[in-house]
């Protein structure tokens, strides 16, 4: 299971409330990517994470690409902008995907009233009309459901880089202007230190009654951190989360 695998299964796994107006809300926030796109000429994608759906609008950066789909907007299938994920280099792409997945996870800890706060940016390299990779700027914003804790709406918009970053990834609060850089720490917050432990400890072959007395806790307590594990990594069992982890470098 790779990352994008794990994203849909957090994404989907999601309540989303029946009774919200979300072709209205839905309209308005089409609107607002459809703006950024003519307005500072990004390429703009909305993904609905309720439906597994999504919109991309081309802006002018769509010239300086592979693809020139300036002026143009598509319907996509999914909640993923394939199409654009085949003109990023490789190793940006898979950090990326991992980069999103632990700004899903940091949001999803933050105050339901803080959450629409913080954006995610980084560094990309897209290639060129002449087969060049060039630098982009990457910014992403997860949208929540008006009424629960759900994340209904991605956007994430693609330009080009105007000054390098200070780092290659940051989160930033868009209301007081601070930074944090996404590092190593924050990619293995996914799981507490001591789901890590039980986690390793599993992939080792031991039952629950053995870690319990590596770990001088009660067999309940290893039964309470398995069910966590599956639940965040939304895993059938343990040998599919064991799995997980490897690929996310979280054991």
């Amino acid at each position: 299971m790779n990352t994008t695998d794990v994203l849909n299964k957090e994404f989907f796994a999601q309540d989303f409330e029946e009774k919200q107006p979300y072709a209205e809300m839905l309209d308005r926030y089409k609107s607002i990517a459809r703006n950024y796109a003519q307005m500072e000429n990004a390429i703009a994608v909305l993904s609905d994470l309720r439906n597994n759906s999504g919109y991309i609008f081309y802006g002018g950066f769509s010239k300086m690409l592979k693809t020139d789909n300036s002026g143009k907007c598509d319907r996509l299938s999914t909640i993923w902008e394939e199409d654009l994920f085949r003109l990023i280099h490789p190793d940006d792409l898979a950090g990326k995907h991992l980069q999103e997945l632990c700004f899903f996870h940091f949001i999803k800890r933050q105050p339901k009233r803080k959450r629409t706060e913080y954006y995610l940016t980084s560094r990309l390299r897209m290639l060129d009309k002449s087969n060049n990779f060039i630098p982009a700027l990457h910014r992403m914003f997860y949208i929540p459901n008006p009424s629960n804790n759900a994340l209904w709406l991605a956007l994430c918009l693609y330009s080009p880089l105007p000054l390098d970053l200070p780092a290659q990834c940051l989160i930033i609060n868009s209301v007081n202007g601070q930074m944090r850089e996404l590092t190593r720490q924050d990619k293995t917050k996914i799981l507490s230190v001591r789901e890590k432990q039980v986690l390793s400890l599993i992939n080792k072959g031991l039952t629950s009654k053995d870690i319990a007395e590596m770990l001088c806790i009660s067999r309940n307590t290893v039964n309470r951190h398995r069910q966590e594990i599956l639940s965040k990594l939304q895993a059938k069992n343990s040998i599919e989360a064991c799995r997980t982890a490897k690929d996310l470098n979280l054991i």
